[in-house]
């Protein structure tokens, strides 16, 4: 019996995704809520999990392919597809060797026989092909409520290929998540119904999983008509199913423990040594390549857990961990020449992208896109001030430690600035409205996006209702959802509905940026690094002396459509105020 895998909701907003990539392929096994695939929309990237267990029989949908949700992504079976398709070879010949008993009434007693199984399995086979050959349909899943469509980017399974429940089979990207479709059942993948780049909507069938190989059935009618040959057809189809599953292995350049039968077609890993540029390509994820480069992990050195040896984020971010342990144990070794100790510190390593080429991956069109809509949508200009944070540091020096007890999360300086925002907005609701070009909407909440810097790229997820709540709860809020934003946790509805938008472009070292401000909103303020200088400040008795003081850009970008000059300098002059104020000991629970 086959199952379908439907690309599921992942967001109210959302209505449709794309497949990224499928980590498995026809034929391969799957196990229940095993990843079969990724699926990006414009929100979030993702695993889709297979909802059954057996073999993956078709894929519906392939990489790079956006379909709505809903659609089916592949087909999933107990692998009887295989079983099937060889009756169907046999169909051929029987369909054959009914005429010939009128024609050849010689052989009256084998055909009959011959012909009875035949004519009983022909209608079985007949009926495979609409239950995907006996196998598990795998569909595109819901990725979001607003997610109607996706795009297979990457098929991580080939038919022939097992897989297990939940293992990836495909990487599917929307408009806003790009996440793994993993198989819901167990088998063998069939077939592949979708092809990379190929976008359909939600509930499509992306393939079929089974427990055996209905893509090298299929040849065998025309390989054997024969009446005696479908009784042989059987013996040499489990041949040709190996032959699949030798092609995807090469790909898992560092799977060393998966050739358990095909030890020796692994031995020649020189031969897919010239093959890892494409095999290695096809399991090393844009995210994994990136967050390697950021980490700085050779991925030739990292042994892959995933499914085929496919390297994860988890793998790279292991690999990172254990070079810094390594690192630091020899560090007292190494204090005695300094000199080269210093040396690294600003050293720069080649990143491995360099002189290559790569695909773009969904969530980057989508930016791209997005990004220039803004501009040429909105009169887009920035102003900036600068903010005396001295206060504020020396505050937080006081009380990082008691609230980070208390409220479990790092006092950094950006939740004080998101509340001074949030302060300012209510105080000056333009900033936070939006402009159709005919009328203007004031929100009666403040939904602040805090941009995130992920392997992926920028990703902004939002805090909803950040009016409502203090400054624990926003430290609490950013935390949270910077983490799973950058482990691709977050879910499409936590990416949608911001009113106003935050970035922190000081964390990167950035005195100033003028940041676009992100579309159906109007402004996004930015705050720079934090930096000590001399300053003129007043003493005690009101004269001007020159201090050591810790000072801060912030900058706002605005639609100048609806936001003047004097409103933004207004806003940020109430930040302004009451950063360089400084009473937050309330608040920081001083």
């Amino acid at each position: 019996m086959s199952e379908n895998v439907q690309m599921p909701a992942l967001g109210e907003s959302v209505t449709e995704g794309t497949v990224t990539r499928w980590l498995k392929q026809v034929g391969d096994d799957v196990a229940v809520d095993e990843p079969l695939l990724e699926v990006s929309t414009d929100k979030v990237d993702t695993e889709i999990p297979s909802p059954v267990a057996g073999k993956l029989e078709q894929i519906l949908v392939q990489e790079d392919e956006t379909v709505e949700v809903g659609a089916n992504l592949a087909v999933i079976g107990d692998g009887s597809g295989g079983g099937a398709a060889a009756p169907a070879a046999e169909e051929a010949p029987a369909a054959a060797a009914e005429p010939e008993p009128e024609q050849a009434p010689a052989q009256p007693e084998a055909a009959p026989a011959a012909e009875e199984a035949p004519a009983e399995e022909a209608p079985a086979a007949a009926e495979a092909p609409q239950s995907q050959g006996g196998g598990e349909e795998i569909k595109l899943p819901a990725l979001g409520e607003s997610v109607t469509e996706g795009t297979v980017t990457r098929w991580l399974k080939q038919v022939g290929d097992a897989v297990e429940v939940d293992e990836p089979l495909l990487e599917v990207s929307t408009d806003k998540v790009d996440t793994e479709i993993p198989s819901p059942v167990a088998g063998t993948l069939q077939q592949i119904l979708v092809q990379e780049d190929e976008t359909v909507e939600v509930g499509a069938v992306l393939a079929v999983v089974g427990s055996g190989a209905a893509a090298p059935a299929a040849p065998e009618p025309e390989k054997a008509p024969e009446p005696a040959a479908p009784e042989k057809a059987p013996e040499p189809e489990p041949e040709p199913e190996p032959a699949p599953a030798p092609a995807p292995e090469p790909a898992s350049v560092q799977q060393p423990a998966a050739p358990a039968t095909p030890a020796p077609a692994a031995a020649p890993a020189p031969a897919p040594a010239a093959a890892p540029a494409a095999g290695g390509k096809s399991y090393l994820t844009p995210l994994v390549r990136k967050l390697a480069a950021d980490k700085g992990v050779d991925l030739s050195t990292v042994t892959g857990t995933g499914v085929g040896g496919r390297i994860r984020k988890e793998d790279v971010l292991e690999a990172a961990r254990k070079a810094e342990q390594a690192a630091a144990a020899p560090a007292p070794a190494a204090a005695a020449p300094s000199a080269p100790a210093a040396a690294p510190k600003t050293a720069l390593e080649t990143s491995p992208l360099r002189g290559t080429t790569e695909k773009a991956t969904r969530l980057r069109k989508i930016v791209a896109e997005r990004m220039v809509e803004a501009l040429q949508t909105q009169a887009q200009l920035t102003t900036v001030v600068e903010v005396d944070v001295t206060k504020v540091a020396a505050l937080r020096a006081r009380a990082k430690e008691g609230f980070k007890a208390r409220e479990g999360a790092n006092l950094t300086f950006l939740p004080f600035f998101t509340l001074a925002a949030i302060e300012a907005l209510k105080a000056f609701p333009k900033v936070n409205a939006s402009f159709d070009g005919e009328t203007i909407t004031y929100p009666a909440h403040e939904n602040v996006g805090i941009a995130v810097d992920t392997p992926r790229g920028l990703v902004v997820p939002v805090i909803k209702d950040a009016g409502d709540l203090n400054i624990g709860g926003i430290a609490r809020k950013i935390v949270d959802l910077a983490g799973r934003t950058r482990d691709n946790k977050v879910g499409p509805d936590e990416l949608a509905g911001a009113t106003f938008t935050i970035t922190n472009t000081g964390s990167g070292g950035a005195l100033i940026d003028t940041p676009i401000v992100p579309g159906g909103t109007t402004a996004i303020l930015g705050t720079g690094t934090i930096v000590k200088r001399p300053a003129v400040i007043k003493d005690a008795d009101g004269n001007d002396v020159i201090g050591i003081r810790s000072m801060c850009y912030i900058f706002l970008s605005y639609d100048h459509r609806l936001v003047d000059g004097a409103d933004a300098a207004r806003f940020l002059t109430a930040i302004k105020a009451r950063i360089e104020e400084g009473a937050f000991e309330a608040e920081v629970g001083l």
